[in-house]
């Protein structure tokens, strides 16, 4: 198992054909923003328990959701059609990590992998226009919402959370067609679910992935906090 260090400047990860047969590349290093980037760039994410040391992932295949390709079952479209929810980007970052980090079923302990450390880390990403959140509002109450990592033309999706019914779902559908609106290519979903799947995603080879990757990373960065064209922002 390649181990990182955590000082001096070798921000290198091994290629990502030495992952595992489960995806695990490496283990240790740190969360500093230039190696989250570095990994987001070549296709791999951090991933691991408050009390693991830093694991590093890249699957294959992949799940990916194509924009152009989103699907949106038609329940979800009507519920959007009735204005329930108000979408926005960027307005409470760190309220979404911190919803995202609620306890999980599908751990035994019901414990969650977004530590404290991974909040800050992506908390840094965000100040410095890397790292994004879109939530979904009912009046003033938060419903839901989902955060991840843009660089160039790709989205890293990380997590979601819902409150409500339909919550995240409104949340994802209303950020993809933004996406694809600014010329994003892919949003890298890391690993498939039925969720995901639900809207149109798909699993491609990593090293399909990784070239695709490379094309839209290399694309310039739409920098700073985000809003949606054409979505009226939450009075506070």
């Amino acid at each position: 198992m390649f181990v990182l260090s955590a000082s001096g400047r070798n921000l290198n990860f091994p290629p990502v054909e030495q992952a595992d047969a489960d995806g695990l590349l490496a283990v240790g290093g740190d969360l500093r923003p230039e190696r989250l980037l570095e990994a987001y760039r070549h296709g791999i994410f951090p991933w691991y328990n408050e009390d693991q040391p830093i694991l590093w992932w890249s699957p294959n295949p992949r799940a990916v959701l194509f924009p152009s390709k989103l699907h949106v079952p038609r329940s979800l479209e009507r519920t959007m059609r009735r204005s329930l929810f108000t979408v926005t980007l960027d307005r409470c970052f760190r309220e979404v990590m911190t919803q995202c980090a609620g306890p999980r079923p599908q751990y035994p302990d019901g414990g969650t992998w977004i530590t404290p450390a991974m909040i800050a880390a992506y908390g840094t990403l965000h100040e410095l226009g890397y790292a994004h959140s879109v939530e979904t509002w009912i009046g003033k109450d938060l419903a839901g919402g989902l955060y991840g990592v843009a660089i160039g033309e790709a989205f890293f999706a990380e997590s979601m959370f819902t409150k409500v019914a339909d919550a995240s779902k409104a949340a994802l559908v209303t950020l993809v067609r933004q996406l694809r609106a600014w010329g994003f290519s892919i949003i890298d979903c890391q690993q498939s679910s039925p969720h995901i799947m639900r809207f149109g995603a798909e699993e491609i080879p990593r090293c399909d992935f990784i070239n695709r990757l490379s094309e839209a990373t290399s694309q310039s960065n739409r920098h700073g906090r985000w809003t949606f064209d054409n979505v009226p922002a939450i009075r506070s």
